[in-house]
């Protein structure tokens, strides 16, 4: 077990900063601090070993300290080389004693020595956000699978790599996608990455987004948030996907659905959200126009071929920060923002907390679901259960001092019942 305090981080006379931004997220963050106050006196995690990799942000560690006030013994490494916050990571090592691996920037054998720290630690529960750590175990670490109760994975892109491993019998524990919590992909994925995207780009470039053709690839949750923000601030929003359902619904919400060829004739700014591979290809870079931006707000930096660009370029080189100018041999040049990858954590500081708390508040109780279930489920994905989910919307709405109906006996034996008819 790997016992070591203090982890890596960049910097440790960053604590200060570090916690004023984590009570400052603290305070949009309701519904995790009662779920935190309910921990600190059950102590329903007491003895048990957790090891997350996720991004290190002001809202991931008051989840970190709910965990600890629950009694576990958390470690954490990040989830992305660049989603780290370095100030928040110092205040988790120094002010919180948990130990956290992640630096900013970090390359990627940093990146993967900082899961193993984390994996080190013999978890017994295992949080994942884009299932690299889940990944390294069934790959690396077999050895720990013994001790592993259960897990949860809070992406879209992560859900998708843990379903494929268990249609193919790889997966070997139970897994909770909280990421298809409706708490969780209705708030945290549309209106979160709607908004955080926006701010990635906009402080990545200070462009202005009003009279903009923006391309959104990929109309999931995430899409549907980055295409709503992007017409409210004034863009011409073009729509591409794959998916004949999800595109006919973007054209039932007025938006422009184009083939992928197509759009990249005419699209100003590229943002992809499809967490799938080269959603922006070489094919399309061979058509844009001088001057188009590239951004990626899907969980890796696979979704732009990154390496057919580097071949298209004569040079390329940074123009402000995380905005990288390519030259390409025809003349033209293509702007890559936050070198492909999360353009709301690497520009911008990620979703805002008040949304975080739900998406949160489903990895602890999930934790807490899984804890009580040792030895019970099976090594599949399963839903976040419904009860869990309608019990954090409930106070969620309550911390906003909103009230909402509820049905009377009559009204739920009507709807339990098939006898009454026309």
């Amino acid at each position: 077990m790997n016992d070591n305090p203090k982890g890596h981080v960049k910097d440790l006379s960053l604590v200060k900063e570090g916690l004023d931004h984590i009570r400052w997220a603290g305070q949009e963050m309701s519904v995790l601090t009662l779920i935190q106050e309910r921990f600190a006196r059950e102590k329903p995690l007491k003895g048990l070993r957790m090891s997350g990799c996720l991004h290190v942000t002001s809202e991931t560690a008051n989840l970190a300290i709910t965990l600890k006030a629950g009694g576990a013994s958390v470690v954490l490494c990040a989830s992305n080389p660049l989603s780290t916050q370095d100030d928040v990571a110092a205040a988790l090592v120094s002010h919180y004693g948990i130990p956290t691996y992640a630096i900013k920037g970090e390359d990627d054998d940093t990146y993967y020595s900082h899961i193993r720290a984390a994996l080190d630690h013999g978890p017994q529960l295992t949080m994942d956000d884009g299932a690299d750590l889940v990944a390294t175990i069934h790959r690396e670490r077999k050895d720990l699978m013994g001790d592993i109760i259960g897990g949860t994975e809070e992406t879209t892109t992560g859900v998708i790599r843990l379903r494929a491993m268990a249609k193919e019998g790889m997966l070997k524990y139970p897994i909770i996608a909280v990421n298809e919590a409706d708490t969780k992909h209705l708030f945290d994925n549309r209106y979160g990455t709607g908004q955080s995207t926006l701010d990635g780009i906009t402080r990545a470039t200070n462009i202005l987004w009003a009279g903009r053709k923006v391309v959104v690839i990929g109309y999931g949750w995430c899409g549907r948030g980055v295409a709503l923000r992007a017409r409210g601030m004034g863009a011409n929003v073009i729509v591409t996907e794959v998916d004949p359902v999800k595109a006919l619904e973007a054209v039932m919400e007025g938006y422009s659905v184009l083939h992928s060829h197509e759009a990249a004739k005419v699209g100003d700014v590229f943002i992809s959200v499809t967490g799938g591979l080269q959603a922006i290809g070489k094919e399309h870079l061979e058509l844009m126009h001088d001057g188009a931006i590239l951004a990626n707000s899907g969980h890796f930096n696979v979704e732009i071929d990154i390496p057919a660009l580097e071949e298209m370029s004569q040079e390329n080189k940074e123009v402000r920060p995380f905005v990288r100018e390519y030259s390409l041999k025809d003349g033209r040049k293509l702007y890559l923002l936050g070198d492909g990858r999360l353009i709301n954590l690497a520009a911008a500081e990620g979703h805002p907390s008040s949304v975080m708390d739900m998406s949160f508040a489903n990895q602890a109780l999930s934790v807490e679901y899984l804890a009580g279930k040792k030895g019970v489920l099976d090594p599949k994905v399963y839903s976040v259960p419904q009860e869990m989910d309608m019990e954090i919307g409930r106070l969620k709405l309550q911390s906003m001092g909103i009230t909402i109906d509820t049905l009377s006996q009559e009204q739920l034996r009507y709807l339990n019942s098939w006898e009454e008819g026309t």
